[in-house]
Order: structure tokens, then C-alpha cells, then sequence
């Protein structure tokens, strides 16, 4: 039986591989919305540490991001953020208490499972592709493809590219090297080019100190940021949250781990994930859940056990403790098109789950919800994959 924590090169490893699902909108939602580094790198590394503990095993972090895209594309104030984690993290709450969830799970089809693995793979590949070109949201926002590297070509060749290309090809080199992890090469290569070509933004400023979050940073937000985030950024992000970051998620726990994973249950999660939300509420964090395309990262990067979220929770910790505000200042040294790296391998990771469906009917399903996420969002199509799912039970139907 594998140990509950090991500390060692791929536990590391695997702690940065899915770098690339968190840092894009945190660092969106501090430069747009005005949350604040501390409060959001403490709560990330927070969580992280709990995640591991509770459930024994390695455990991604992630932003919501159906509120992180949406609060960076309209700007909206931090207090509606705050808003939509308690509202979030309350409905987690409930379901998870009352076995609503594991109902819902027990009557999710297989196929639909599946469907938002693949669909959540896509998008990480695409948004990884994004990252490398230079035409993320984050690197558009920013109107640079690396926003703090001092060059943006080598000749004709955007630096971003360059850098992705070589790292993709180091990744695949070294992706199933134990000795010289794919994912530490990544990060360390990114890092050192940030080192030598980055604009070194904030780094003269840095001090180190002892930093401590506030209770409720901006105050009780008024009853019309309730209203507004419950429309514009709760209710939205519900069926994602419930086919990714729990279902998707659990599934993917029983597939990786079998039964070393029994703590991985619906209702766990769900109380995971609002105890996470309700901590964001009053320390100032941005909406955090689990998701499928983190944990096929840190798995597909070496994370097997806790260790690997013990060594997540303390990088980010101490970066929010001793740097506080200018905790930025290390994180901009990691070229976008790294990040961008980390997340084509780990969507491609999760997307190979398909792979198990043999019938026709069950491959049919996920194809269509992957079209529908690509139109319109995951949300929807988690809710017409399910509809599909049951009316092609139907022996009058045939693909």
C-alpha cells in the first residue's frame, strides 16, 4: 500500500503540474477585480493543506471558473466575489449534508462522466495552445503575449512560442522520468528564463515579514451583491462545480487510486469544497473547488499521495506569509507559455479517460457534449449530456 505522505522529486513534481489551472485567473482576479495576494495565495495554500489531510491522498485546487472568467471579463468588485463563495460554499453545504449529491451522482450516467472529462480536457488544451500563442484572456487583458518578459521575439518568432515548443518537447521526453521530472523541468526552465529576460517587476520591492489576512477584508457585502452574484456568478457556476469538480472529480479518484480512494465521496467533497468557499468568504480568497483537470495533472506529473499537497499548501503559504502583496513579484517570474505547457499535458491527460467506452451510443455522448461545451459552456453541457445519456436508453434510437 502506498504510503499516506511521501516527500520526494515527483511529490513535487506533481505539486507544480497544475500550476497552470490556478494561476492564470488568481492573478486575473488580483489585477482586475482587486483581491488581495495575501488573503488569495493564503487561502490557496490553506486549502491545499486541508485538501490533503482530509483526504489522505494527492488533491488539486483550482479557481471556479465560471465566476473567475466572468468577475476578469466584466471587472466586477471583489465583495460580489466574496458573495458568490458564501452562496456557493452554503449550497455545497446543504447537498453534501442532506445526500442530495450522491443522488445526483448515482443518476449520472457513465458516458456523461466521461463527457465532462473530455470536454474539460479540451478546454485545457485549447486554453494551454492559447497560453503558448499569446492569445489567452490573460495575455490579451495584459496586450502582450508575455506580459513580464522584456522580450517578446526572437526575430520573427514570438518568445512565447519558443518557449513553448522546447518545453512541450522537453515534457515529453521526460514525462515518465522519475529522476528528472517533467514538471520541475518546466517550472525550473520557466523560472530561470524569467531570471534572465523578465521585466522583474516588484522584485526590488520585496521584504520579507510576517503577513496575517484580514477577517472580512472589505466588510459584509450589501444585500445587492448578494442578488447580483447569485444570478451572475452562483447560479452559473453550480453545474460545472457539480459535474466537474465533484462527480468528475470523484470518478476520476476511484479510477486512479481504486481503494485507496474510499474518503473520495460525493458528500466529501461537497463539504471540502464549502468549507473552502466559506473560508474565502471571510478572508478575502476567490471561489475555489477541486476539479478533474488539476488532479489528472498531478497525477500525470507524479503526485501519488498527500505529501504532494503538503508541499502545494506551504509554497503558497509562505509566499503569502513572508512576502504578502509582493508575493506576485515571484509568481510573474514563470513565463505565461509554461503555465501554457502544464495545461496541454494535463487536458490531454484527462481527455485519454474516454478511452474506456466501447459501445457506440456511449461514445456518442461525450463527442456531442464536447461540440456544446465548445458553443456555448460545460455547464450546459453537462445538463444536455444527461438528457442525451437517458434518451439513448431508448432501443428505438440508434447511432
Amino acid at each position: 500500500m502506498t504510503a499516506r505522505y511521501q516527500f520526494n522529486r515527483m511529490e513535487l513534481a506533481g505539486a507544480l503540474g497544475d500550476l497552470g489551472t490556478i494561476l492564470p485567473l488568481g492573478i486575473g482576479m488580483i489585477v482586475i477585480n482587486g483581491l488581495d495576494p495575501l488573503a488569495l495565495f493564503a487561502c490557496v495554500g490553506i486549502y491545499y493543506l486541508f485538501s490533503g489531510v482530509y483526504f489522505g491522498m494527492t488533491m488539486p485546487v483550482e479557481p471556479m471558473k465560471v465566476i473567475g472568467a466572468y468577475a476578469i471579463a466584466t471587472g466586477i468588485a471583489a465583495p460580489q466575489i466574496f458573495a458568490a463563495s458564501l452562496i456557493n460554499g452554503l449550497f455545497l453545504l446543504v447537498v453534501g449534508v442532506t445526500g442530495a449529491m450522491t443522488l445526483i451522482g448515482k443518476y449520472t450516467p457513465k458516458p456523461v462522466i466521461r463527457g465532462v472529462q473530455l470536454s474539460t480536457g479540451v478546454l485545457l488544451v485549447s486554453q494551454g495552445v492559447k497560453m503558448m500563442l499569446g492569445s489567452s484572456q490573460f495575455q490579451v487583458i495584459h496586450r502582450a503575449a508575455e506580459p513580464y518578459l522584456s522580450l517578446q521575439h526572437l526575430g520573427p518568432l514570438p518568445i512565447g512560442i519558443l518557449i513553448g515548443v522546447v518545453l512541450g518537447f522537453l515534457t515529453l521526453l521526460l514525462l515518465d522520468n522519475r529522476r528528472l521530472p517533467a514538471a520541475l523541468v518546466v517550472v525550473f526552465i520557466g523560472l530561470l528564463v524569467g531570471l534572465i529576460l523578465g521585466t522583474h517587476e516588484g522584485l526590488d520591492e520585496l521584504e520579507l515579514g510576517i503577513n496575517i489576512p484580514r477577517l472580512l477584508p472589505s466588510g459584509i457585502p450589501p444585500w445587492a451583491d448578494f442578488a447580483t452574484s447569485l444570478f451572475v456568478l452562483a447560479i452559473p457556476q453550480l453545474p460545472m462545480t457539480i459535474g466537474n469538480s465533484v462527480i468528475a472529480t470523484g470518478d476520476l479518484a476511484k479510477e486512479y487510486f481504486r481503494e485507496s480512494s474510499k474518503k473520495v465521496t460525493y458528500p466529501a467533497i461537497c463539504m471540502s469544497l464549502a468549507a473552502a468557499n466559506i473560508m474565502s468568504f471571510f478572508f478575502g480568497g476567490m471561489p475555489m473547488c477541486h476539479g478533474a483537470g488539476g488532479f489528472a495533472s498531478r497525477f500525470r506529473f507524479g503526485a501519488r499521495t498527500a505529501g504532494s499537497n503538503i508541499i502545494s499548501g506551504l509554497l503558497f503559504l509562505l509566499l503569502a506569509l513572508l512576502l504578502g502583496s509582493h508575493a506576485l513579484s515571484v509568481v510573474y517570474l514563470i513565463p505565461v507559455s509554461a503555465l501554457g505547457v502544464l495545461l496541454v499535458f494535463a487536458g490531454s491527460q484527462l481527455a485519454l479517460t474516454i478511452l474506456d467506452l466501447k459501445e457506440r451510443k456511449d461514445i456518442f455522448v461525450p463527442l456531442m457534449m464536447v461540440g456544446i461545451t465548445l458553443a456555448s459552456n460545460l455547464a450546459v453541457g453537462f445538463i444536455v449530456g444527461i438528457a442525451l445519456a437517458y434518451a439513448l436508453k431508448s432501443e428505438k434510437l440508434t447511432i
